[in-house]
């Protein structure tokens, strides 16, 4: 097999041609650092060796691109990059953030105010084991009341608007946080006024 032309395409990408016909985009520094040139002569082992380069090489910049967004957890980003990359390239991108400190179960409690069972809740979803998930929370100081001052401060100014505190209460128990420790904050709240 003759590769006949490199053509540049969007998005960092190269369309590649053997035999004068059109056979698949590939990332274009893959392309160069590999040198496959205009007029070299490659076989399918050679062919299979540089879709794998390159779709390892776009997996791992998806990677670092949804983490610069957001903190996610490991099967999180591994489905993401799934939708455009094969699995295989997809686990190696995620096992290298991983090794880099980029993909932490840690991180996403701190994204959020959660309460211990609504963190609890959100880390089993986003694929992380229930018992690491209740380990990592059991190891956090953590006051539910703070908690609630935080998310009230942040977004429910007016809490003493019947609306805007029947809100902010369901909210907070989406949060994970107890009836108790909701009544006894917005106390201190109508207490202020």
């Amino acid at each position: 097999m003759l590769i006949t032309a490199v053509e540049p395409r969007r998005k960092a990408m190269c369309a590649l041609y053997i035999d004068g016909e059109y056979v698949m985009n590939l990332d274009a520094r893959t392309v160069i650092e590999n040198r496959f040139d205009v007029g070299r002569e490659i076989d399918d082992e050679d062919l299979h060796e540089i879709i794998r380069l390159s779709n390892e090489r776009r997996a791992k910049e998806k990677a670092l691109w949804l983490i610069s967004y957001r903190d996610h957890s490991k099967k999180e980003l591994t489905d993401k990059i799934k939708r455009t990359c094969d699995e295989e390239s997809a686990e190696k991108a995620v096992e290298r953030m991983e090794e880099l400190g980029l993909v932490n179960a840690e991180q996403l409690l701190f994204s959020k105010h959660n309460a211990p069972r609504g963190a609890v809740r959100q880390l089993v979803q986003k694929g992380i084991d229930r018992e690491l998930a209740e380990e990592i929370i059991e190891e956090i100081d953590f006051d539910p009341c703070d908690g609630i001052r935080a998310v009230i401060d942040r977004k429910y100014k007016n809490i003493n608007d019947e609306k805007i505190r029947r809100r902010a209460v369901a909210a907070l128990q989406r949060l994970g946080y107890g009836w108790d420790d909701i009544k006894t904050v917005l106390r201190e709240y109508t207490e202020e006024d």
